[in-house]
């Protein structure tokens, strides 16, 4: 007998505290769990990779922090951790909490792709939908495996793939002035 969507688990940020710390990452998107080991090498270096690049940016410009794996609480039933946000000042200081967890959209979220058909699946559907549904600005999702970048740009109320960078390419922002990155940077 199969469950319908008023049978399922419902998941809230409560729960999460009840779960075992055991290396996993647990995000909640929408009332439902998302589980997923801890990412590998490749995934880790191309993440602290385009961290590095927009953490130096930032600290240059004074616009802006760029931080590693933020929990992102949206509301009790969507809770994320993306590999990296890139957020302006006058926004972190809105959207931080008493507990300082940020409680809204950032201007730019990067995932990094983890292999797996259900994995690439939440990045470039579910998630790409609670983002824009939550007011990021830009979403980029870098494929280590292929070394390539998609970036995709708020178009009214959707995020809308605009380029796919290859290692040849730069990739640029309006969100972030003057800032350019060779792609085949943040693959090294």
């Amino acid at each position: 007998m199969s469950q319908t969507i008023d049978e399922r688990v419902h998941w809230t940020s409560a729960d999460l505290e009840l779960l075992p710390e055991n290396g996993n990452r647990y995000e909640i998107i929408d009332g439902e769990l998302f589980v997923t080991r801890v990412p590998h090498w490749g995934h880790q270096k191309a993440s602290g990779n385009i961290c590095a690049e927009l953490r130096t940016w930032s600290i240059s410009t004074r616009l802006g922090e760029a931080v590693p794996t933020p929990g992102i609480i949206f509301t009790d039933a969507d809770n994320v951790i993306p590999d990296v946000v890139w957020i302006s000042k006058e926004r972190l200081a809105i959207l931080l909490d008493s507990q300082r967890h940020l409680t809204g959209a950032p201007e730019l979220v990067v995932e990094v792709l983890s292999s797996g058909t259900e994995n690439e699946r939440r990045d470039r559907e579910v998630k790409l939908k609670l983002y824009a549904s939550r007011g990021v600005q830009e979403y980029w999702i870098l494929n280590w495996q292929l070394q390539q970048v998609e970036v995709y740009r708020r178009e009214k109320a959707v995020l809308k793939l605009v380029a796919t960078l290859l290692t040849t390419d730069d990739l640029s922002s309006p969100l972030l002035p003057n800032f350019v990155c060779p792609v085949a940077r943040l693959f090294v």
